[in-house]
């Protein structure tokens, strides 16, 4: 079969309601005689390291979604402190380096475009600025001082890995997008194989600024990852029923009451998925900027990404 044939296919498949569906079974109590089975059947297949988890006993865990989300020791996962950016997850890299012509690399040799990704500037986001009129002036946007460069980084999560996520560096959120989107999968193989599969899932962008200017992180969904949730952000809702393709909706955490946005912490708690997906950083910073990363390592949050 020709391979745009089975993306066309694999595109029909409605994993939205799937996902929805799978979501449903998650949140099922299971009786507690048939816990330990069915999650040490999880552990066995996807390598689970539950010495790490805040409760090994798996009779806690009353659904899949608990087990799911389960949190790790305060000790289990120390943040680096020395480096300018961390791993707000637990995870497998991907891609990452600078941005080059307004195209980021999902995969080695597979890539997307940088505004198909996080959307149009809004005047929400940046009174400074002016609308893009090119690839060029839209990356130049985002880039808000003299001699910075615009950096990525693409971390994918197993479902085995711990799936909460956490703040990469000191920042400050101001502004959500939320696009509904797609919920096919983003393991590596789906990720070469389909281009721009990240502008075609759903995710959640939420951007700001770090000490060296512009800085976005955003969580990107996945076949059976239901939700996508945001503490601080109680009003975001995630695979929905009813969207429109290539819509989007903003939502800014500046109010007249609160200028400065939400401040967040390295490594304070930031958000969870439901089963595993991908996080995406894009973030300016000096040209001296080094990643310190190899393409295809494990990392775990709390550890390096980059420094100055």
């Amino acid at each position: 079969m020709p391979c745009g044939l089975q993306v066309a296919l694999y595109k029909s498949v409605p994993t939205r309601l799937l996902s929805r569906a799978w979501g449903r079974l998650n949140q099922v109590e299971l009786p507690h005689w048939l816990r330990r089975p069915v999650y040490s059947l999880y552990i066995w297949t996807f390598g689970v390291n539950m010495k790490e988890a805040a409760v090994e006993d798996l009779h806690h865990y009353r659904n899949l979604s608990e087990f799911f989300r389960r949190k790790l020791k305060p000790q289990a996962r120390p943040v680096c402190g020395l480096h300018s950016v961390i791993s707000p997850s637990d995870g497998r890299i991907l891609n990452f380096g600078q941005v080059k012509n307004c195209e980021v690399e999902q995969v080695k040799g597979v890539t997307y475009s940088l505004e198909s990704f996080l959307g149009p500037r809004t005047c929400t986001e940046d009174l400074l600025f002016p609308p893009a009129t090119s690839c060029d002036s839209f990356k130049n946007q985002l880039v808000t001082r003299e001699g910075n460069e615009l950096y990525h980084c693409v971390i994918y999560l197993a479902p085995g890995d711990y799936h909460c996520f956490h703040s990469p560096t000191d920042w400050t959120v101001s502004h959500r997008r939320h696009f509904p989107g797609s919920l096919m999968s983003v393991n590596p193989g789906m990720a070469r194989w389909i281009k721009e599969l990240f502008c075609h899932n759903e995710r959640v962008v939420l951007t700001g600024d770090w000490k060296h200017g512009f800085f976005s992180l955003t969580a990107v969904g996945a076949t059976n990852v239901g939700s996508i949730r945001i503490y601080f952000d109680r009003d975001l809702h995630t695979n929905s029923p009813r969207h429109s393709k290539g819509s989007y909706n903003d939502f800014s955490f500046v109010t007249h009451t609160n200028r400065e946005g939400v401040p967040m912490r390295k490594g304070e708690h930031l958000g969870e998925f439901n089963l595993g997906s991908t996080i995406v950083l894009i973030f300016e910073a000096p040209k001296d900027f080094n990643f310190q990363l190899k393409t295809g390592q494990k990392i775990r949050f709390g550890e390096a990404l980059g420094s100055l």
